[in-house]
C-alpha cells in the first residue's frame, strides 16, 4: 500500500472555511477511484509562521493507482485549493510506502 500524505499549514483566517471545505475536497479525491481511504489529522506543532497544520493521508493500493492520480486527477483538485486560498494554505505533499503493519 502507498500513502499519499499532503501536509497543510492553513492561515487562521481562513481556517473554519477551509475546514468545510477539505471535508467536501477528501471526498471528491476519493471518488476518482483510485484511494481506497482517507484520513484527516491535525499536526500537533507549533509552527513559527502561526495557523494549523492538517495532513490528509490517501491510501493507494499500488503505486499505479498514485501515478494514474497524478496524470488524471490531481492538477484539477489541487487547483481548487489554490483558487479559494491562495496565499492564506501552504502546503507539501510526500509519497509513503507501508513496509508493514503492527497492531498491540
Amino acid at each position: 500500500m502507498y500513502i499519499y500524505n499532503v501536509t497543510i499549514n492553513i492561515d487562521e483566517s481562513v481556517h473554519e472555511e477551509f475546514l468545510i471545505w477539505i471535508k467536501e475536497h477528501i471526498p471528491a479525491v476519493l471518488a476518482t477511484g483510485k484511494f481506497t481511504e482517507a484520513r484527516l489529522v491535525q499536526v500537533l506543532v507549533e509552527e513559527e509562521m502561526g495557523g494549523t497544520t492538517y495532513a490528509v493521508q490517501y491510501s493507494a493500493k499500488s503505486k499505479d493507482h498514485l501515478e494514474a492520480y497524478y496524470a488524471e486527477d490531481a492538477t484539477r483538485l489541487r487547483e481548487e485549493g489554490m483558487k479559494k486560498f491562495a496565499d492564506k494554505m501552504l502546503g507539501f505533499r510526500t509519497e509513503l510506502k507501508l513496509i508493514e503493519d503492527f497492531k498491540a
